[in-house]
This record gives structure tokens, sequence and C-alpha cells, in this order.
């Protein structure tokens, strides 16, 4: 007895130990990065493997032939999500879920999602190479049209609308039609939404999207949280009239209420402690014509932060600006908030933890940060706890030709991807 429990402790032991050492071939990963960039360019070798297009397609088709060689059971739901799934010692567990996204915006990147998803790829990869069976089956998901709404995660987490289908979508298709395209079915997309607890976790790896890791030097990002954004589209009213007769203390000039109104929003954001920001993206003054005082100016108003009740704290504030600002300049100012909000989604503070652990034990630096773009996470922690890793994107750029992450940090983050998936198949 004695010396099949030492047995027992020694093998627990040695497993352990080998898999703690289990690595991600780094050449792989960017030799594949390479191969998925090039389904979606045009004439020019611009980037446009927008969802639903032929690119997107290609690429997709590209994916499934990896995952396939890889050993994976490949299936596509209802949404147009594909599943890689991987058979674990415990067939009742609850699965471990992982991936990303590979459609882009129009002349985007070759690393937003691409990054999360062939690091998945390449961690069970890893695990074939060297005969790991976990006890949790594995799920490796690369869902479809994130850049265009986070479509296919919504499907997931069961938030897909019959009116969200008829909407058209970057590749021009209707959703529904698009969904169609990629070997979905609009018509029962429902049954592609997961039940609460369906997963025992789901973690994404990506790139940072912004300057923090690169500017500070750090090499793992440790996501407590996406943030919340919030739309509104505000109309400031005034009077048009002839820019020559009219004079300078007679006007109601809706754009000179609106120039102040957008210092306004950035006094009020700075105001406040913490990392929420607050954008006018667009504006429009009419009639717009040299010689006519603006009689009406419409713009958007976005605010993000992990707290839903600090925007609306700070837009309440802004409203208060507004009014003075209206009162002064002879204008109205209304905002009428957009129905397209995103919540805060907050990371598991358990899988936090593993991802930090996991960084450390491999001799990395990290920093506990908050994702202000949104990710498939944010709809994945409707049903079930996420974690998130980042890593540095360099110079902060990203949507652009320009986005770039080394092959050292992409490795990395996988290798902690891959050392988190493992802690949390032991627990």
């Amino acid at each position: 007895m004695r010396y099949l429990l030492t047995a027992f402790i020694l093998s627990f032991s040695f497993t352990a130990f080998s898999q703690s050492k289990l690595t991600v071939n780094a050449q792989r990963i960017e030799s594949r990065l390479a191969d998925l960039s090039k389904f979606g360019k045009d004439s020019t070798g611009k980037g446009y493997r927008v969802a639903y297009t032929k690119g997107d397609q290609e690429g997709r088709a590209w994916f499934i032939t990896m995952m396939t060689n890889a050993g994976l059971e490949v299936s596509i739901d209802d949404a147009g999500n594909i599943t890689g799934k991987r058979k674990g010692k415990n067939a009742s567990l609850q699965p471990i879920a992982f991936g990303s996204h590979i459609d882009m915006v129009p002349d985007g990147g070759n690393y937003d999602g691409c990054v999360g998803s062939i690091g998945a790829l390449e961690m069970m990869e890893v695990l074939n190479e060297n005969n790991v069976v976990t006890d949790h089956p594995l799920q490796l998901i690369i869902f479809s049209n994130e850049e265009g709404g986070t479509i296919g995660s919504m499907a997931m987490a069961g938030k897909v609308t019959a009116e969200g289908l008829k909407q058209v979508s970057q590749s021009g298709l209707t959703m529904a039609a698009g969904i169609k395209a990629i070997g979905g079915n609009p018509d029962s997309i429902q049954s592609a939404a997961l039940k609460k607890g369906a997963l025992k976790a789901f973690v994404e790896l990506h790139i940072e999207q912004g300057g923090i890791l690169d500017k500070e030097q750090l090499q793992i990002g440790v996501v407590e949280g996406i943030v919340g954004i919030i739309h509104w589209e505000v109309t400031v009213s005034g009077f048009a009239n002839h820019a020559g007769t009219t004079p300078m203390d007679m006007r109601h000039d809706a754009l000179l209420a609106s120039a102040k109104l957008i210092v306004a929003v950035n006094e009020v954001i700075n105001s406040y402690k913490g990392r929420q920001v607050g954008t006018i993206g667009k504006i429009a003054a009419m009639p717009g014509a040299y010689n006519v005082i603006p009689g009406k100016v419409t713009m958007g108003l976005e605010i993000r932060d992990l707290s839903y009740d600090k925007i609306w704290m700070l837009f309440h504030d802004i409203e208060k600006r507004a009014a003075a600002i209206a009162a002064v300049s002879g204008t109205t100012i209304t905002f009428q908030h957009q129905a397209n909000e995103s919540k805060p989604a907050l990371t598991d503070k358990n899988i936090q933890a593993q991802i930090t652990a996991s960084a450390k034990a491999l001799g990395f630096t990290t920093k506990v940060m908050q994702s202000g773009a949104g990710h498939d996470s944010q709809e994945m922690a409707l049903i079930a706890p996420v974690g998130m890793i980042f890593i540095p994107s360099i110079g902060g750029i990203s949507h652009s030709p320009k986005e770039f992450s080394k092959t050292t940090d992409i490795a990395n983050g996988a290798n902690v991807l891959l050392q988190t998936i493992l802690k949390l198949d032991k627990e």
C-alpha cells in the first residue's frame, strides 16, 4: 500500500513537473499567422477579411483544415461559430473553452483576433505532441463576425434577435444572409445558445490593442474586465442666419455651442480618478455653408468604463454642463440614448489569479488592466467564468495595417494560455 501511494505521488509530481515544462512552437505560430494573413487581401495587398466575405470564408476553411489536422472534432453551429473539440479523461466534466476570432475590420491588421485563435490552436498541438490528455474536455472556439458586433458570441449567450439578423453587416449582406454564407442557419440561431454553466471557463488570448504594455515594457496583461460602452446622439439646435449681416452678439451658433460642449466632455471625463474615457467621435453641422451660421449640429458621444454606474454619473455631469452652455448660447442641447450599449463584463477573479501565477512561473512581468475594446469574452461572461490574457501591441496600434506584435510576445501569451488551461483543468 505504501509502495502504491509513493508511486502515485511520484507519478503525480512528474506529470505536474512535465506539464509545467510544456512550451509552444513560436516559429509555427509565426508561420500560421502569415498563412492566415493571405486570405482576404485585395489586389493592392490590403487586408479585407471582413466577416461573411469570400476572404472570411476562405480563412475559415483553412482554419477548419488546421483544426481537423490537429485531431479535433470540428463543427459549425447555427450562428457560424466554429468549435474544435478535444476529448478529456472525464466526459462528464464541463469543457474548458478558449479561442477568439479571425474576421477583421476593413484594411485591418493581421493580429487582432488571429493571435488568440492561432495561439489556441498551437496549445492543442502541444498537448497532442506531448501525449497530454486533460481531465476536462477542451473546446477551441472561432467566433463568427466579432468585428461586426460580436455576433457569434452574442448568439452563444442567447442575445441575437430577429431584428438584429436584419441589420446589414460590413460585407453588405444582412446578418442572416452572412450567417448562411458561412454555413450557419439564422432560422434556428437560438440553438447556438449555451446554458449558463455549460462551460467550466472561457479564456481568450488577445493583443492589447493599446500602448500600455509596450510603453511600460511589460509582457503580460491580466485583464480585470472589459469596459461598458454607451452611446448618445447629441443634437444642438440654434438658429441658422446670414453670416455676414448677423452681429456676433446676436447669434445662436449651434456649432460654437457644440465646440464648448466638446471641451466640457473632455473636462468632465478628466475630473474623476480612474481609467474612464469619453469621446465625441462624429459631428455634422447644418446647413454646412461658408456664409450661414450653423443652425443645427448632431454629434456622437461615447463613454466607456468598467463601472456602468460611473458611466451614467459622468453622463449626468455632462448634461449639467450642456444645460449651462445652452443657456448662455441661446441654443438647446438634447441627448438621445442609443440602444446598442454594451455593459461592463468583469473577468473571474480565480482565472485572473491562475493567469498571473502562470505568467510569473514562466518569469514574465504582468499588469492587471482593463480592456478598453470590446471582445467576445464580454458576451461569454454571461454564461461562463472568463479570463483574458493581453500581449503588447507595438506602438499601441490596432485596426490598422501597421498593427504588429512580436513573435516572442505572441509565444509568451500562448504559453501563459497553455499553463492557465492546465491549471484550471486540475481544479
